[in-house]
């Protein structure tokens, strides 16, 4: 070839889109192409492929393997015959290599020229039937598969169209398979009846390339014959069956028969007789197992036997929605489906992830199974016709049907290309640039078809991530929506139907709020329906869908007038779904909110959900309480505060708690209870430093007649308070100099009784209980001592317990040098300079011993009392608490008020063992977490796990337990606090 002449045929190979120009124009000089390298129509024919490269390879290995030049001619003649082969060339490597290996197979492309003619069973069972052997059976059916992928990616037929055919051809298949099985064992058949009943895509008439062929068997004796002798005779025809589809030879598998779907799984027998079948189903199946059952088909074997299997299950299908758990099923399915992706392929699974093919079934099954009960229309094993008939149906709206149906067949258009390359069985999009250009093209992307296949498959992903929630909750509200006359909407019932099947417990009420909300014309309603959707979506997602439509309700009718409200859910997706998790997720949360429905801006702000420290709320406070006209205006300011912040923080705990759908929830359940104990002690300590201002600058002006401190104790000293928590306290003052100490007195008792009273009142926020009875004398002692009171009695008649629990005390308000004094006052107390002495810690002991016997609550179950029980909080702290006072004076880190820091430090100085030291932590933590969970559940604390089912099932989704886990959540529990009792028993006791 002369160099003008080169140069020209790689300008025209590069414009084909060839990526190799100079390996095409070698291919191109072959002998094998002389007849027909010159002709323009085979460059043309190559550049609408969807590997040009791949394509001009394949041809050479093809027109290479052939005895006479039949093909070539015939190429070059036929357009139909040209671009099916070439096509077929471009987009399958797979098929390629079968071409080479029988390059009289390309025949196999003229069979079907008519672009109106779809073969069926029948045609591929003629087909196959020239098979002897299995060897021969898995050609015969690639050379099908060849035919079928020529018609596909040419464009006669849709994808659809495609997935039927396989089906199709499969079940064409699987008869030849159990005809060769019967043929070479006739005994066997002779004495059984087997029906091959196809589940899952191919009974759906909707298969793969490559996929798995799910199938159960359903065996009889002959003729009144011997039943166990038929099962067995019909254990070995169906494995037989399985080894001819499945064994991998030069040729490949044919695919893998899957059976794992019959009852029991992989454990139950292979074959079992109907009235076993059903037995099981009746009894035994879970709900996942009639969802599959749903695309059952008899396909292969006795046909009488396999329709009386489908007669017989199939109403068992139609009655699942009522079951008990059918919602907790179809949730935990939808879950694991999920979290069964390996991470690093999450963002390329094209059928498991979100947005992906699984989510488009998932939504049309779960709609067939509630409305399917009384609608016979939608019994369809197909996706799409199944689809059609939702919206033909008004189950769903014919704008979303339409949408869904376009996303779902690009999807699978895409998984048909990914499949077919390579002819193996997977699900992720390619990830190097050459793969994806072959199959951007190969979907009729021409222009950047990488760029464009990104675009095209993210843009419907997207479409289907959003009707997938629409598709299942937007009819609801055109339930009891005014549509436009004609408009086809479910009824109410349906519409009770489709509620209760998604958890709420009184459907009637839920259709009232509905209503309520989004009926009319006027903007504000608009808005509501096009957010309720997905908010029912997320309602749904929780322990209590009934409460969180509820509260959406209240919080709406408070607001629905503020024009920021909506616009805040509408445009803010983060704060759509943080309210639905915080109305949903129990009790506190949404009370704290209704008293100040405001504060749902915290759900959408930026820096809305972190809790503000004391620096920030401190000043703030006290700049409200300054311009207060009265002491009791100003700590009902400070109050309201209080209740917007324990709102923020319990907002901040259920969303990470619970996650959303951009933002998992977080693991470190050590830093989730830091932080809300962090939170809650920093709210309350400003809450007193601001009472305590108010009360001071009402009666004395700017200066008390004595300094004033507030030491908090126990949990509040701790950083450790929970939602439910008291403030512990002591309250020590020191008059001012000139001032006569009976006056001190009077002015700091006053205070504290003003303190404790406003901080009390009956108002709309909740109050702040102030508990003093950690103090020297307990409840009988004096509520204010002065410092040198503290000093003399610690010095004469301090007892062991007092010393312990002055372990957690630390300045919380008033005069920060009176507080400092007091801490360095207890010091020597708390951390004793030569330890304690064996009596000490016998009475320690004692003590311990003692009150686990006498307060424990009467009839409460010691192993799930987080506070008393066995490996609870008392147990973890005690143990800790002993060996700050045995080495405190040696160890600074243990100088702490904080249990975890105080935990973490004996452990690096070697006093106790990680493991052990891990085990009381996590015990710690979890019973820490019970708590707060309780509280936030019921709007009440609480020290034991709740009895009502749907309150146990919140705590249980707030620790991260999904639907159905409840019983795992209190064994692990009992577990974890056994495992601590043991390490307590060791440490503490010496046992």
């Amino acid at each position: 070839m002369t160099p003008g002449r080169r140069s020209s045929t790689f300008t025209r190979l590069l414009r084909h889109g060839f990526t190799d120009p100079s390996a095409a124009e070698r291919l191109l000089e072959l002998p094998a192409l002389s007849a027909v390298r010159e002709d323009p129509v085979l460059l043309d024919a190559l550049g609408a492929t969807a590997d040009p490269d791949l394509a001009l390879r394949g041809l050479v290995r093809l027109a290479e393997a052939q005895r006479d030049g039949q093909l070539l001619g015939t190429l070059i003649g036929a357009k139909p015959l040209r671009d099916r082969l070439l096509g077929v060339l471009g987009a399958s490597e797979a098929l390629g290599d079968h071409l080479a290996r029988h390059p009289e197979d390309w025949r196999a492309l003229v069979t079907y020229e008519a672009t109106d003619l779809h073969p069926g069973v029948a045609d591929f069972e003629r087909e196959l039937a020239k098979a002897a052997d299995p060897v021969s059976l898995r050609v015969a059916y690639r050379r099908c598969l060849l035919a079928i992928a020529a018609r596909d990616v040419c464009g006669t037929i849709d994808v659809a169209e495609t997935a039927a055919e396989l089906a199709d051809l499969a079940t064409a298949t699987l008869r030849k398979a159990l005809a060769l099985a019967c043929a070479a064992a006739p005994d066997d058949a002779a004495v059984c009846r087997l029906a091959v009943i196809a589940m899952g895509k191919c009974g759906g008439n909707e298969l793969n390339y490559v996929s798995d062929v799910d199938v159960i068997f359903v065996g009889e004796p002959r003729d009144g014959g011997d039943e166990a002798k038929a099962l067995q005779a019909a254990t070995r025809l169906a494995s037989h069956l399985m080894r001819i589809c499945s064994e991998t030879t030069v040729e490949g598998a044919i695919w893998p028969v899957d059976a794992n779907l019959r009852p029991e799984g992989r454990n139950g027998p292979l074959v079992r007789t109907l009235s076993s079948h059903l037995a099981y189903y009746q009894r035994w199946a879970k709900t996942w197992e009639f969802q599959a059952l749903l695309k059952a088909r008899a396909v292969a074997g006795d046909a009488d036997l396999g329709a009386a299997y489908i007669d017989a299950v199939s109403p068992l299908v139609w009655q699942a929605a009522e079951r008990d758990n059918f919602v907790t099923d179809v949730q935990r399915m939808r879950r694991r489906v999920v979290d069964n992706i390996p991470v690093a392929q999450v963002d390329r699974e094209l059928k498991l992830g979100p947005g992906g093919l699984r989510d488009v079934e998932f939504a049309v099954q779960l709609l067939q199974l509630v409305h399917g009960r009384s609608d016979a229309t939608l019994h369809s094993g197909s996706t799409l016709e199944a689809l059609r008939a939702l919206a033909a149906g008004g189950y769903v709206g014919r704008v979303d049907a339409s949408q869904m149906d376009e996303a779902y067949r690009f999807l699978r258009a895409m998984e048909h290309r990914i499949q077919l390359f390579r002819l193996r069985r997977t699900h992720l999009v390619p990830e190097s640039e050459d793969d994806l250009r072959r199959l951007g093209r190969s979907m009729g992307l021409r222009t950047d078809p990488v760029a464009a296949l990104n675009r095209e498959w993210k843009r419907h992903a997207a479409v289907v991530r959003r009707l997938h929630e629409k598709l299942f909750y937007r009819p609801l509200l055109d339930a009891v929506a005014q549509l436009t006359p004609g408009e086809t909407r479910l009824s109410a019932k349906a519409a009770g139907q489709r509620l209760e099947a998604l958890g709420y417990a009184d459907p009637v009420a839920a259709l009232r709020h509905l209503e309520a909300l989004s009926s009319g014309v006027t903007r504000k309603a608009a808005i509501q329906r096009t957010l309720l959707p997905v908010l029912l979506g997320w309602f749904a997602d929780s322990a209590d869908p009934d409460a969180g439509l509820l509260g959406f309700r209240k919080v709406s009718d408070a607001l629905g007038k503020t024009p920021w409200y909506l616009r805040l859910l509408r445009d803010e997706g983060a704060a759509a779904e943080n309210l639905a998790r915080v109305l949903s997720a129990g009790r506190l949360a949404p009370d704290l909110l209704l008293r100040a429905p405001e504060a749902v801006a915290i759900l959408g702000a930026p820096e809305g959900l972190k809790p503000r420290g004391r620096d920030h709320l401190e000043p703030e406070i006290l700049a409200a309480v300054g311009r207060a006209e009265n002491a009791e205006q100003a700590v009902a300011v400070a109050r309201g505060v209080r209740r917007r912040e324990l709102f923020r923080t319990a907002a901040t705990d259920i969303v990470a708690s619970y996650g959303t759908e951009d933002r998992p929830a977080e693991v470190d359940t050590g830093a989730l209870v830091d932080r809300v104990g962090n939170a809650v002690t920093d709210l309350n300590a400003a809450t007193l430093s601001g009472t305590l201002r108010a009360v001071v600058r009402e009666q004395w002006g700017e200066e008390l007649p004595t300094r004033f401190a507030v030491i908090g104790m126990g949990r509040f000293g701790g950083h450790e308070l929970g939602y439910g928590s008291d403030a512990d306290v002591l309250f020590v003052h020191e008059p001012r100099e000139g001032v006569d100490e009976q006056e001190a007195a009077r002015a700091a008792n006053t205070v504290v009784a003003e303190m404790r009273r406003l901080l009390q009142l009956p108002t709309a926020d909740p109050p702040l209980l102030i508990d003093a009875d950690l103090r020297p004398e307990g409840k009988s002692g004096p509520l204010v001592r002065t410092l040198k009171s503290y000093e003399a009695y610690y010095r004469r008649w301090s007892l062991g317990w007092e010393s312990q629990a002055l372990l957690r005390a630390e300045p919380m308000a008033g005069d920060p040098d009176l507080g400092r004094r007091f801490i360095e006052l207890i010091d020597p107390l708390r951390y004793p300079a030569k330890g304690l002495d064996e009596a000490a810690v016998r009475e320690i002991r004692r003590l311990k011993a003692r009150m686990e016997t006498e307060r424990m609550p009467r009839g409460a179950d010691p192993t799930l009392h987080t506070k008393l029980g066995r490996g609870g909080l008392s147990d973890v702290e005690w143990t800790v608490q002993l060996l700050q006072m045995r080495h405190g004076h040696e160890v600074p880190g243990l100088r702490t008020t904080r249990t975890r820091r105080a935990l973490a430090a004996a452990r690096e100085a070697g006093l106790i063992d990680a493991r052990d030291a891990r085990t009381l932590e996590e015990a710690w933590v979890l019973a820490t977490r019970v708590r707060n969970g309780v509280m936030l559940v019921r709007g009440r604390a609480g020290d034991t796990f709740p009895s009502d089912g749907r309150e146990l099932a919140a705590v249980g989704r707030y620790l991260g337990y999904g639907p159905g886990h409840v019983g795992e959540m209190v064994e692990d529990y009992r577990r974890t606090t056994r495992r601590a009792r043991a390490v307590v028993d060791e440490l503490f006791y010496g046992a």
